[in-house]
């Protein structure tokens, strides 16, 4: 039960992107989700990826939670957010479906979440050592 807990949330909206995309739906061209007004007159537009970017986003805000917690499942849960950064950038260059710019923000998240995760370990790990200065 505790691997489950260590599959990065990113990876999920990954899936749901490359999902979305090979069903041959378009993500960033014309694809308009939803759209409204502004009291100030402004038109606001949410096209396809503009929903994955912003459900990167709050996954993102997960994973960060996820890696300031102390457990022992911390290594597993660094080398699934690695190789979900890995595969992204691996899609981003490769798969034509995956070569836009909501994607590539996807990207971003997931290797921030990998350097996140490592600073956060290091830093707890840091706090957690204590040194005597010779006493």
């Amino acid at each position: 039960m505790r691997n489950i807990l260590s599959i990065p949330i990113l990876a999920l909206v990954i899936v749901a992107y490359n999902i979305f995309g090979a069903t041959g739906s378009q993500i960033e061209a014309d694809s308009l989700v939803l759209d409204w007004a502004l009291p100030s007159g402004a038109a606001v537009f949410f096209k396809a990826g503009d929903i994955f970017v912003v459900a990167g986003l709050v996954a993102l805000f997960f994973e960060i939670l996820k890696a300031a917690r102390a457990s022992t499942s911390i290594i597993l849960d660094h080398m699934l957010s690695t190789a979900t950064f890995v595969v992204a950038l691996i899609e981003f260059i490769l798969v034509p479906f995956c070569g836009t710019v909501a994607f590539f923000l996807i990207m971003v998240m997931t290797l921030i979440d990998v350097v996140a995760g490592f600073s956060v370990s290091i830093l707890g790990a840091r706090r957690d050592f204590s040194v005597n200065d010779g006493q």
